[in-house]
């Protein structure tokens, strides 16, 4: 039995500051001032670098609202892109019209019951529905994203727990 290693990735609050918004063709951050879209994009790639069999899992409103295609098609590094193996919301057991009010939690413990065996880790600015698996959060505040030094640090450790070959007792928990 394979047991596949996925990362559920947020965009928003976590790849670059703030919250993207649409703006007439355009996808704009509304953090003050000019932001990068993806600023962190970098960072992400350089923590992923030591876990090659990881795969990436989009737990964010970009998959839904933009689609996955155009949300892959936005990641600035090919190495990213290449990772993403599809959307929580694609198969959900929720209603898609519902999606937006499942706590980000229940939408990745949706995708892990239905895609066992896994192990995981998320990182994501959002906490609701991670109560019971808060050591596979790595949690991020919006306006820093992956651009606190803090956050990253216990990026790369969780990383390291959970995909260097520890144990896996406890994948699909």
């Amino acid at each position: 039995m394979t047991t596949r290693k996925v990362l559920f990735l947020d965009i928003d609050g976590v790849l670059h500051r703030g919250i993207a918004r649409r703006s007439g063709n355009l996808v704009v951050s509304s953090a003050p001032g000019f932001i990068e879209l993806f600023e962190f994009a970098p960072v992400l790639d350089e923590l992923l670098r030591p876990y090659p069999d990881v795969e990436i899992v989009l737990s964010s409103d970009w998959a839904i609202v933009l689609g996955t295609q155009y949300t892959v098609a936005a990641l600035p590094l090919s190495t990213l892109r290449e990772r993403v193996v599809g959307a929580t919301y694609e198969d959900s057991i929720f209603n898609e019209y519902f999606w937006f009010v499942v706590p980000r939690g229940a939408q990745v413990m949706d995708y892990v019951s239905r895609n066992s065996p896994l192990t995981w880790l998320a990182v994501d600015d959002r906490e609701d529905g991670f109560e019971s698996h808060r050591d596979r959060l790595v949690h991020c505040q919006t306006d820093a994203g992956l651009g606190d030094p803090v956050v990253v640090e216990l990026f790369r450790q969780r990383l390291q727990q959970f995909f260097s070959g520890g144990s896996t007792d406890d994948i699909n928990e």
